[in-house]
């Protein structure tokens, strides 16, 4: 079996898509995927599917929903359930490959060290493998449990930072061009997340658009002081100044 949370939960197996159905249930398989290889408690359980308003039957539910899900995950030839029961409660076992985000949190790291050691077209390749494995927002859909929701916040967090290691991978090659575009979608789609608009102005300035840099960090200012009532951080107004101050069209290093 392979399990997919980088977008609405899926698994799938040799034959293809298998289909959950119920959305208690994807709750439950939810839970015990973003604690992989980890004791799930019945309480936590509970509290995925229905949050602080369970039924009065809602542990026998959940008894009832893990005896589903075992025989939907069911592999032939497989004794052994991949549930296993461990007081207080359950857990998936599986291997890191069959997970879609340990593999991105793997991926992520690898391309880090890459990008350290300055290995710039090996990390620009592990980078975008590791984005090819979105399919939408995490575990996007109808659940909404306390962990789902941590999960996502964290997962983005991650997914945010592959993507900024990637421009600057890109960067180290020269290759600040083909990012203006995308890094204009970023800064729509993420309005208040600086580093993109230091990125976005880095990019412009070397490929000779100084004004448009500058109106970039306009941009920023104003976002930040309508929505924030903040001014753009120190980083962003020294790469504001090195921009004012230079006449070459050179790179610009990175300040945010």
């Amino acid at each position: 079996m392979k399990y997919q949370v980088l977008g609405p939960l899926r698994v799938t197996d040799r034959d293809g898509i298998v289909c959950i159905g119920a959305r208690k249930m994807e709750a439950v398989l939810a839970a015990l995927l973003l604690r992989a290889n980890q004791v799930v408690s019945t309480k936590q359980l509970i509290s995925e599917v229905w949050d602080e308003a369970p039924p009065p039957r809602a542990t026998s539910a959940v008894h009832v929903y893990i005896s589903q899900l075992r025989k939907l995950l069911a592999t032939p030839g497989q004794a052994e359930s991949p549930i296993v029961t461990r007081a207080p409660g359950y857990m998936l076992l599986l291997r890191p490959e069959d997970l879609d985000c340990l593999v991105f949190q793997g991926l992520v790291r690898r391309g880090r060290g890459l990008l350290a050691h300055q290995r710039c077209e090996e990390a620009c390749a592990v980078f975008d493998e590791a984005l090819g494995l979105w399919r939408g927002p995490a575990l996007s859909g109808s659940l909404n449990g306390p962990m789902v929701k941590g999960f996502m916040r964290c997962v983005e967090e991650i997914r945010l930072d592959c993507i900024e290691m990637r421009i600057e991978a890109g960067f180290m090659l020269g290759r600040h061009r083909e990012h203006v575009s995308n890094l204009y979608g970023l800064i729509a789609d993420y309005p208040l997340h600086e580093v993109f608009y230091g990125q976005l102005m880095r990019a412009l300035h070397s490929s000779g658009r100084r004004g448009d840099a500058l109106h970039v960090y306009r941009m920023a200012r104003e976002v930040l002081n309508r929505e924030l009532g903040l001014e753009p951080s120190l980083n962003l107004r020294e790469l504001q100044r090195a921009v004012l101050v230079a006449d070459d069209g050179g790179r610009l290093r990175a300040a945010v």
